[in-house]
């Protein structure tokens, strides 16, 4: 399978849906959700096979090269690969493409053609970013996610969308400017002709030179996390942005962030690593308690898992940082189990803003009398996101808190402990004044149960829910030889790394292996 350019195929496949709906009348709505969605479908069908065909080990797989602009000193190449790490990031991708246009075939009515030609383009911008072994590349990727993301909020949104898309926009492309500066200079420094990714990762760079260039890469991909004091475009995209952009924007596009750190920021700039580590790790632990009290005094509900997700990413952020197997394989984790459990929950916001066009808790109460199947969905997803052990959710926040606890930040760990208890607070609080007490408005009254369509969105993060919950090894399994090699970058240790790459991974359960390189 190596030999297939499959990666190309999965990114690419959704610009000839965009390329298919753009000779399809306007009018014939039906017909364009159809098509968006069966593109979508065949999207996560061809992934598929990268999962049965990766071999668990440290190198990347697939790879595809080939020789893209040559501009006087200029090299750039389209170069991608998958390793452990972004494999499971590419199949949540596709994964929730489907169900987010699911989501929307009676929630946008006006522009459905423009609607369905955006997300796709957005699901091709996500996958090649995933994917890039060149740098210049992953930052034309980056950039593309921008612009449909931009006219999902700013069209198709609430009320604020063009303050809401404007402050998305701005924040973003702020950071995306900096990364620009830092990948020319990167690519100066080096020498090296293009914009190969392996090639920085053997840099030697001096301790200032790392500073700056952290600095410049972390700015961007924590504004995407995003991290605590650069998260507040993130409330503000999710309360204005149409369901299915809310579901892609927590399930997949806040993962860049989190992902840039792991694949760039910390094992091209070890020294720098190590020295902002506990910076970065009071900013995540402040975001986690800050975004949970938040949380608690939110009157609308879709802004209350917009904070929830600051809460859960902070979580991610403490983990990869922890630097050891548990803590980046937890943060790994946790990413895939916020894009299931967040992505749930703003598709259960979307189901009861369709039938009663409020957000407000208040405007709630009682409806699990006449919503018996969505209470029950509801309360799944909700133990999920606060973590009850089984679910999904449990699995991810045990390894991050000991996988600091057992590094430099164990007291980050142990403050970070209280998230867990204050995520509860507020999600079961919030629960409680929705679903149950009386039906005091008579809109309340006459509200329908989910229907069929509704269903079949939800069964497929409720199997991933109980899936991972209860049996995550074969994730862990995958992505451990690629964690321990970032993590060897990330410590400098770029021999080990390569000595890593060459030995198999031991059967069993990867996660509670002893970490090869801790020894060397």
């Amino acid at each position: 399978m190596n030999s297939m350019p499959i990666l190309s195929l999965i990114t690419f496949l959704p610009l000839a849906g965009v390329l298919l709906l753009f000779f399809l009348p306007k009018e014939s709505k039906g017909l364009l959700r159809s098509i968006a969605l069966i593109v979508s479908l065949v999207v996560f069908v061809v992934s598929l096979p990268i999962v049965t065909g990766f071999q668990t080990n440290a190198e990347f797989q697939f790879n595809e090269f080939a020789p893209w602009i040559a501009a006087g000193p200029f090299q750039m190449n389209y170069s991608v690969g998958i390793d452990g790490i972004s494999l499971w990031l590419v199949i949540l991708t596709t994964f929730i493409m489907p169900i987010a246009i699911l989501s929307t075939w009676t929630a946008v009515e006006e522009r459905v053609k423009e609607y369905m030609i955006c997300l796709l383009l957005l699901e091709t911008g996500m996958l090649g970013a995933f994917i890039s072994l060149d740098l210049f590349l992953f930052y034309v990727f980056w950039e593309i996610m921008l612009i449909p993301m931009y006219f999902i909020i700013g069209i198709w949104g609430g009320k604020n969308k063009i303050y809401a898309a404007l402050k998305f926009f701005i924040y973003t492309f702020l950071g995306s400017v900096l990364m620009l500066v830092a990948l020319l200079v990167l690519y100066f420094k080096a020498g090296a002709g293009d914009f190969n990714l392996m090639k920085f990762y053997e840099l030697s760079l001096d301790p200032a030179t790392q500073t700056w260039m952290f600095l410049a890469f972390a700015l961007a991909f924590a504004i995407k996390v995003p991290m605590f004091p650069l998260h507040t475009w993130l409330p503000d995209a999710h309360t204005e942005a149409p369901t299915a952009g809310s579901v892609i924007l927590a399930a997949i596009m806040l993962k860049m962030g989190t992902y840039g750190f792991v694949r760039f920021a910390m094992p091209l700039f070890p020294n720098a690593t190590e020295q902002f580590t506990p910076l970065i790790a009071t900013l995540s632990v402040i975001g986690i308690i800050y975004a949970a009290l938040v949380a608690m005094v939110q009157e609308d509900v879709k802004k209350l898992v917009a904070y929830s997700s600051v809460a859960h990413l902070g979580f991610v952020m403490l983990g990869v940082f922890a630097l050891n197997q548990q803590g980046v394989a937890g943060g790994m984790l946790q990413m895939i189990n916020h894009g299931i459990s967040t992505g749930a929950l703003f598709l259960i916001v979307g189901f009861i803003y369709e039938r009663r066009h409020t957000r407000l808790i208040a405007d709630f109460g009682g409806l699990s009398k006449q919503m018996p199947v969505f209470a029950t969905i509801f309360m799944i997803v909700t133990l999920s996101s606060i973590g009850l052990p089984g679910t999904n959710g449990f699995v991810g926040e045990f390894l991050v808190l000991i996988g600091a606890y057992e590094s430099s930040l164990r007291w980050y760990a142990l403050i970070a402990t209280s998230g867990v208890i204050l995520s509860a607070v507020y999600m079961l609080w919030m629960f409680q004044r929705v679903m149950f007490g009386e039906l005091n408005n008579p809109k309340n009254q006459e509200l329908k149960d989910l229907n069929a369509r509704e269903v079949v969105i939800m069964i497929p993060l409720l199997v991933m829910i109980f899936w991972m919950g209860i049996y995550p090894t074969p994730f862990i399994e995958k992505m451990t030889p690629a964690i321990d090699k970032v993590i060897a970058y990330s410590k400098g240790k770029k021999l080990a790394a390569a000595l890593q790459q060459a030995i198999p991974s031991a059967p069993g359960p990867a996660v509670m292996q002893p970490a090869i390189l801790e020894s060397k």
